[in-house]
Order: structure tokens, then sequence, then C-alpha cells
């Protein structure tokens, strides 16, 4: 047997040593796509879980919806317009008889900055059955309104508070009146208390 080899036109390469370093090169990307592929069909698959559970929880809300307009159009029946009027007015009676004087001014006490002060409270119950209070306070200056809605944002009990208006002092020129408005939400009442 004969080898001819001619190593001017055909030069030697080792392909043991190619395949090796190449070869661990595309099978470690063979198996990091592997991976990849594996993570995206888990993401479908929980994503696939989700919907359903979606699908469960609008179920749920179109029959409770179903349930409220029935009950709102029995309530709206000539005969029951008295007794719902009747039943709204107490309970509006009820929820402002549970406001909290006492735990208002507790709570406006530990984000009340120093040099401030509160002229009057005003709690009504908004369009979304939320509790809503309306602050005058008086302080030095602008800063410290403003340090007031900084401090009630980080508060748990003052939600979505804003600076509504401002005025200056006329007999001081310094000094400012403002007024604030905050969605109210109270320490739930424990049991055996």
């Amino acid at each position: 047997m004969r080898l001819d080899i001619n190593l001017a036109t055909r030069p030697y390469e080792d392909a043991g040593e190619f395949w090796k370093r190449w070869g661990l090169g595309v099978g470690l990307l063979g198996l990091l796509t592997l991976v990849l592929i594996g993570f995206a069909v888990t993401g479908w698959i929980k994503a696939g879980r989700d919907r359903h559970a979606i699908g469960r929880l609008e179920q749920q809300i179109a029959e409770r919806d179903d349930e409220r307009a029935k009950a709102q159009a029995y309530l709206d029946r000539e005969v029951n317009r008295s007794t719902r009027d009747q039943s709204q007015f107490l309970n509006d009676l009820i929820q402002r008889k549970a406001f909290s004087w006492t735990r208002v001014f507790e709570d406006l006490e530990r984000v009340m900055p120093p040099s401030v002060h509160v002229v009057s409270v005003k709690p009504e119950v908004n369009d979304q059955n939320q509790l809503e209070v309306e602050m005058k306070i008086a302080g030095d200056n602008r800063v410290n309104a403003v340090d007031l809605v900084h401090r009630m944002e980080g508060s748990n009990h003052f939600q979505a508070p804003q600076l509504v208006q401002e005025m200056q002092d006329a007999q001081s020129g310094t000094g400012v009146t403002a007024v604030i408005t905050a969605l109210y939400v109270p320490e739930p009442v424990r049991s055996g208390q």
C-alpha cells in the first residue's frame, strides 16, 4: 500500500485537536440551547396555567356582576326603594360614626412636622366609598406643607395625599395656610380590644 502525501498542496491538519477544541464549544452551546428551550417550555406551561386561572377568575367576576345587577334591579323596584334608601342612609351614618377622631389625630401626630399645626379636619366618604380627609394646616413656610405631604406618602394610613391649595398669610407675609386631601385608611380593629 502506497500513500501519496503532498504537504505542499495539502498541509497536515490534526483533526483530533480541532474536534477537541471546537467540539467542546459546540457541545456547551448545544447544552445551553437545551437549557434555554427547557426554560421557555416551562414558562409556556406556567403561562397556560395562569391563563386558565385568569379565565376562572373572570368567570367568577362575571357571575358576581350578574348577581349584583339582579340585586340592584330588585332594589330599584318601586316597592323596595324606600327600604334601600333608608338602609343606605343608616349605613352612611354607621360609617361616619366609625370614624375615630382620636386615631386620626394620633396618625397625624406621627407624620406632622414640628412647625406645622392643624387648623381643621373634615372627613367625608367619596364616590368609591372611601374615607377622604381634607385638612387645613398652617405653618411657617411652604416647605413645611410639602414636607407634610411627603411624610403622609410614607404613612400606611394616608394614601394619595395632595396639596390642593396654599395661601400666603397676609399679616406676617411668611406664614402659609394650606389645604391637603388624602384617603384615610384606619388600622383594622382587632377582636378582643
